[in-house]
């Protein structure tokens, strides 16, 4: 009878841990759909979404790469932007068939060119290493003002990222080396240690728009020439 007791108490916590790791991936999903939602409201609808998982990452580097479960054969190709429910993630480098490795907002090789929400002022988003959760955002104008807590968002002049996805807030107010500009140390938006579910924003629209406008350059110059 001891032993029976014994098995039943034994299957009772097993069937409790069971229900608790069950619960958290629960809210765990449900918490991810809750974000992607968000992040569908932020990007306009002419941009198709491409969702993906990160399957690898690191944080500890100058350079750091992250690898996502989605490539060529989902519609995914380089220079396409990454983001979450919460904000930027990077962008894609390369693709295979059925993978993409992305370089995220963490590397130093990352530049992405983002604005002041609300005030029109655009600066360009960098990361020298260090935290995981703070980057730099330079070359705003000496002119510009500005605040502590301020947004920091897309600025949408690029063919990789619409306008008005979510960055950051800014932590500090910094000086430029040359005394020309501003530069801002910001708090991410991106938790990029917990981070799992992706989506790739599809800028074939862009695309077209930027072929057309350097093919009428293009015969600009011609013509003067």
């Amino acid at each position: 009878m001891a032993a029976a007791n014994k098995r039943l108490t034994e299957r009772n916590l097993e069937l409790e841990r069971m229900v608790s790791v069950l619960s958290e991936e629960l809210y765990k999903k449900g918490e991810d759909t809750s974000r992607i939602k968000s992040l569908r409201a932020q990007v306009p609808k002419k941009f198709k979404m491409i969702p993906a998982q990160v399957i690898s990452s690191s944080l500890n580097r100058i350079d750091n790469l992250m690898t996502i479960d989605k490539g060529l054969s989902d519609g995914i190709r380089p220079d396409m932007g990454v983001a979450s429910g919460s904000g930027i993630v990077g962008v894609v480098y390369m693709a295979s068939s059925n993978y993409s490795v992305v370089i995220p907002v963490l590397n130093s090789k990352s530049n992405i060119s983002v604005r002041v929400k609300g005030k029109g002022y655009y600066g360009h988003l960098n990361w020298t290493g260090g935290a995981s959760n703070e980057a730099f955002v330079n070359d705003i104008p000496r002119y510009a003002k500005f605040q502590v807590g301020d947004t920091i968002e897309t600025s949408g002049h690029s063919s990789i990222f619409p306008p008005g996805i979510m960055v950051g807030k800014i932590l500090e107010l910094l000086d430029s080396s040359d005394g020309l500009s501003y530069g801002v140390k910001i708090e991410l938006a991106t938790d990029f240690s917990n981070l799992r579910n992706v989506c790739v924003i599809d800028n074939s629209s862009l695309d077209e728009r930027l072929r057309l406008l350097r093919a009428s350059r293009d015969s600009l110059k011609i013509r003067e020439e």
